[in-house]
């Protein structure tokens, strides 16, 4: 088994810098405290899987020289998670394939709003191909290579038609395992983090049940948010995520999701203990 993460953005939802601020961490030189939204590519056993793509998903596709694209992964319905799904139809054209989407339900439904003229019928000639699938915090699920999909075929003017796959997928399937968070203790909004083998990728929760804190153990490496070290509404304060780290015993563990409330990268890392680290755009981990 061989899996790469790569963090594409590792701010909050304003990004660091946050607009108009001159604050230490906004101006600082280290290429670690430019921040854009919060979204990993994971790599595994061949097939490619982004979770999230929020506003600066181009930027972090053009930035990582991502070529290929099997899946993308929603953790929730919010828009620096979700907001630069348009800029999928590059991978329309490029790959002549729909793209998958993974989400729960209540996700979908944000998704049919917010996007309604990728729904829409007759199609708008250009709109994004994407490809629903319906998951739950609860059943692991396969995400496939997308040889799967049907072809896309343009014709100017009219559109994509859909043609038959042509011969099986040559890469097996991998079983991701969900992980159910909420972002507000009062369990309104449900947020899904993610297994992939010995790593787990974890954003914006303020709330984790231990039932769900058990599908972790066992990985080598882990992920979770963290906006300012004081407690927050809607996130992990410091303490919150350490205890959480503490709990699922990885090797290493690294904090996302910072804002520009927290310190500049240096010499917040320097505050953790061992094993834990501040995490910033372009860090690579292999396993």
């Amino acid at each position: 088994m061989s899996v790469r993460l790569t963090f594409l953005g590792t701010g909050t939802s304003n990004g660091v810098p946050f607009i108009a601020c001159n604050c230490p961490v906004c101006t600082s030189q280290d290429p670690r405290d430019k921040r854009l939204r919060a979204s990993v590519l994971v790599e595994w056993d061949g097939i490619n899987i982004v979770v999230d793509a929020g506003p600066d998903f181009r930027q972090q596709m053009l930035r990582a020289n991502v070529q290929h694209l099997d899946a993308i992964l929603l953790t929730h319905n919010h828009k620096d998670h979700t907001g630069g799904l348009d800029d999928t139809r590059g991978f329309n054209l490029a790959e002549k394939k729909p793209v998958n989407i993974y989400c729960e339900k209540y996700v979908e439904e944000t998704l049919r709003r917010e996007f309604a003229y990728a729904f829409a019928e007759p199609r708008y000639p250009g709109s994004p191909e994407w490809h629903l699938h319906t998951i739950d915090g609860k059943n692991p699920f396969l995400v496939h290579s997308n040889e799967g999909e049907a072809t896309l075929r343009w014709e100017s003017g009219v559109g994509y038609h859909y043609e038959k796959p042509q011969g099986p997928e040559s890469l097996k399937p991998v079983e991701v395992v969900p992980i159910q968070g909420w972002h507000l203790k009062d369990r309104t909004i449900s947020v899904l983090g993610f297994r992939f083998g010995p790593i787990a990728y974890l954003t914006d929760m303020n709330y984790i049940e231990d039932s769900e804190i058990e599908k972790l153990k066992g990985v080598e490496v882990v992920t979770v948010n963290c906006v300012k070290v004081a407690p927050h509404r809607s996130h992990f304060s410091l303490a919150e995520a350490l205890a959480f780290f503490e709990k699922v015993g990885a090797r290493r563990s690294y904090i996302t999701h910072l804002s520009h409330l927290l310190p500049c990268h240096e010499e917040f890392a320097k505050m953790l203990p061992p094993g834990v680290f501040p995490a910033y755009d372009g860090l690579t981990i292999d396993i």
